[in-house]
Parts: C-alpha cells; structure tokens; sequence
C-alpha cells in the first residue's frame, strides 16, 4: 500500500460497481490527481450471469471471472476487508488476509459490497446447502453432481443410488431456473457415458414460495419456461419452502419429502450485513440509502451503487410508480450503468462540480435454460418483444457475451462456445480439487510407531518388578 498526499478514492468491493466504477474514475480523472483504492476479499471479480454455464462446463471458470489488479490498472487493489468506518476521521479499517488490521485514510468513498445469499434458519440447510453466487460455488457444485453419477453407477444399495440422483434447487428466480436448466442438460449428456445412470433414474426438483419461476421476464414468458423444465422431466412445486433438509432429509411445506446429497439455494439475495457496521443510513431491509446522484444521504463525499444500495428508479416514478415503491431491482443491468454514473460524480464532487442523476429505463431481460433453450424479453419503448427457444438462447448469450467485462474475457468466452460446437462437453468430475494435499499427506505422513514385540514387553515388565 503505498502513501500519498493526494486524495484517497477508496471503493470498498471490486464486484460490477466496484470495478466499473474504479475503471470509470481512472479513465475521467487527470494524472496524478487522486489515488483509486480497492478492497475486495478477493482478486477478481465474478461474473455471475455465466455462473451456471460454468457449473454445467460451457464456460471454463478462469474465463467466468477478471483479475482486478490487471483490469483497474493504476489503482490500488488491496485484498482484504474493510471491518470498520469512521466518518467523523474519514478512515476506514481494513483486515487483509494476514496480518493485523490497519487503518486506511480516505477523502471520497465508496459503497460497493453487493450482496450475500439470502437464508433462513432453516434446519440444515448450513450443512447441506450449496450457494450460487460464486465460481468456487459453481465449479463446487458441477464436481459434486458428477460425483453423485458416479456414486449412482457404482453402488448396489437402492437407497444411495436413489439419494445420491435426487437433485433440489430452491429458488425459481434467474439464478435458480437458469442453474437446474444447465446442470439437468449436462447431466443429461453426462448419462450417456454410464452403463448404470439413465436420465429417467434421476430426479430433479425446484422449489419456490413464489407462485410462478422467472419473475424477471413476464408472466407469459415464466409460464412457458414452466412447462419447457416440466417437459424435460423437472418437478416444480410452488407457493411452497422448505422445512428442513438435516442430513438430505428435504421436508417441503407441502408435505413431501426426499432424501438427497444436493441441495442447490438460489433463493434471493439481501445487502452485505457488515453495512451495518458503517454507520450509514439504512433502508428498511439493510441497503444503504442513497439518492438518484447515488450519493449517500445526509453525506456529499460517500457514493453507494448496485445490490448494496437503496437507488430511486426516476424512469419507473416518471412512469407513474409510487416513489416509495420505485427502486432499481439488484440486477446487473442496473449495477453496470449505475457504475459509469457514480465514476462520473466521483470525479465531479472531487472538482465541485454538480452531480448527474442517475435514470435508466428497463431494456428487458434474457436467461438460459441449457443449451439451445432460453427465453428473453427485449423492450424497445412502449414495445416489447418475447422470444423463446434457441433465438432467446442466442439472445441471451450474445447479451452477455458482449456484457462481460474486457475484450480479453469476451474473446475468451466466445471461443469457449465455438469449441463447443464442434467438441463434447467435458463430464469429468474433479472433486479432488477440494482437498488437493490429502493424498500427498497420505504418503508423507510419519510411519506410526511398530508395535513392542511380546518378549520386550515381558522383559520391561519383569524389569519393573
């Protein structure tokens, strides 16, 4: 960390916002005009859009994510967490991943943790739940249901065969739908490679308290991704939870209940609860609040954006929403421009200038639901087009091929599709990725001890009497 007279730009988390704020700032200020700072808990940044792509092994996971430190060149990217804010010294205290905290003056601030999976407490879900809202979750769970096809195709009992085929997703928004859409079409194509493991034996089940899946693309368009996951043999249960899930044990509100080794949770997300640590102005369900310039209110030096912040949506007041009703969905579409924006005022509040407003009209919304399936909902003012099938399909992946961030990532994705279109799927399951050192510490191990022989332990007896 270097030490400078400048001012301090500190942006805590290198997410969307995060980054694209971070790289907005560079491209607009002056040379040597301010220092840009970033804290993340990790090196990179996720595009999580292309999560159960990479889950189901369409998207090699390197390409999924972007190494801050090569993207925001010029900046500062520190990997640790920011614990703690004082406003009053304008210092924030960061926790790197060795050693003891710091403190880290700042002069201009700004808010970009994102979110964390939304959870209950629900009995065993911590134990048995698999989360969706980072690469390591998705290269975790694309290991373990390989994992289970073969644990399926080698065992004899009945009861581990059919726990181990039983697959529950909870969650029908974009993430849950998209998720058991890809991995259902890559176990699909994984049976064809065991002699014991057909589609039928395995069961797959999605969850939801809602009562309708793909709130994000319309009645209409959630209605046919419905019936399209239903056709592909995928039990939907809605207006309906989980009770509990100890030991794969699922118990549904509805009254049915499953045993299975793979519980996928997708269902929502809430604001990174160490906003409560900063002494910043909340919303009712933890958001930071911040006004349409996406600054923090009551504050002129502090800017917050994306999941973690509560951000009037003015198109949808101009529209005729209540203002108390109108905010920016946690969506990426909204995260991504919403961070060109707040680079902007950064930069402005640094120079006094005014401060720019931020509004977007929604543009629609595009998922995938395994290969060749999608469905999108493309808005063109007063106009929208829904699309389903393999044009959605296309749709969605040139949206977001074109969305990711870097020309480095975008080619390296749009390769990864065109070598799927001439080479199969890999099915290979590396669970041993996990724990990497256990066979080198098998063999490394010291010897025990060998055991006295008879006759020692007779003369040592002897000898003490």
């Amino acid at each position: 960390m270097s030490t400078t007279e400048r001012p301090r730009i500190l942006v805590v988390g290198g997410g969307y916002v995060g980054l694209y704020a971070a790289r907005r700032i560079l491209k607009k200020m002056r040379y040597a005009e301010a220092t840009v700072t970033v804290v993340d808990p990790r090196s990179y940044m996720t595009y999580q859009p292309f999560l159960p792509e990479a889950a189901a092994g369409s998207i090699s996971p390197r390409h999924v994510v972007v190494p801050l430190r090569r993207v925001v060149r010029g900046a500062e990217v520190l990997t640790g967490r920011v614990t703690s804010i004082d406003q009053d010294r304008k210092v924030a205290t960061v926790a790197p991943l060795v050693g003891e905290a710091y403190e880290l003056p700042f002069d201009y601030l700004v808010i970009a943790m994102g979110a964390v999976s939304r959870t209950f407490p629900i009995p065993g879900l911590a134990e048995q739940g698999i989360g969706m809202k980072g690469v390591e979750e998705a290269i975790g769970l694309r290991n373990h249901v390989l994992e289970q096809l073969d644990k399926a195709d080698s065992t004899t009992d009945e009861d581990v065969r059919r726990k181990a085929l039983t697959f529950v997703f909870v969650g029908g928004g974009f993430a849950g739908a998209e998720t058991i859409g890809e991995v259902e079409d890559m176990a699909r194509d994984a049976a064809k490679y065991y002699t014991n493991v057909k589609r039928e034996d395995m069961r797959f089940i999605l969850v939801d308290a809602a009562d309708k899946i793909l709130p994000e693309v319309g009645p209409e368009l959630g209605r046919w991704g419905k019936e399209h996951l239903e056709g592909r043999g995928v039990e939907i249960y809605l207006s309906t939870s989980m009770d509990s899930c100890v030991d794969g044990h699922v118990v549904l509100k509805n009254g049915l209940e499953v045993d299975s080794n793979t519980i996928v949770w997708t269902a929502g997300v809430k604001p990174n609860p160490a906003l409560s640590r900063f002494g910043l102005p909340l919303g009712p369900r933890g958001h930071v609040d911040a006004q349409p310039t996406l600054q923090v209110t009551g504050t002129d030096y502090i800017w917050a954006a994306g999941d973690n912040a509560q951000v009037p949506d003015l198109a949808s007041i101009k529209a005729g929403v209540p203002a108390e009703r109108a905010w920016c969905p946690p969506n990426a579409q909204h995260a991504l421009r919403q961070a060109k924006v707040l680079g902007d005022n950064v930069v402005s509040g640094m120079r006094g200038f005014p401060q720019k407003e931020y509004s977007h009209s929604n543009k629609g919304a595009v998922a995938g639901l395994g290969l060749h399936k999608g469905v999108a909902m493309i808005v063109m003012g007063k106009m929208k087009i829904k699309l389903k099938g393999r044009l959605a399909w296309y749709m969605h992946r040139g949206y977001h091929g074109l969305a990711v961030p870097t020309w480095n990532r975008k080619i390296r994705v749009f390769a990864d599709w065109t070598l799927a279109m001439f080479l199969k799927r890999e099915v290979v399951s590396l669970g041993a990725m996990e724990t990497p050192r256990e066979e080198f510490y098998e063999a490394a191990k010291p010897a025990p001890a060998p055991a006295a022989k008879a006759e020692d332990k007779a003369d040592a007896k002897a000898k003490a009497s």
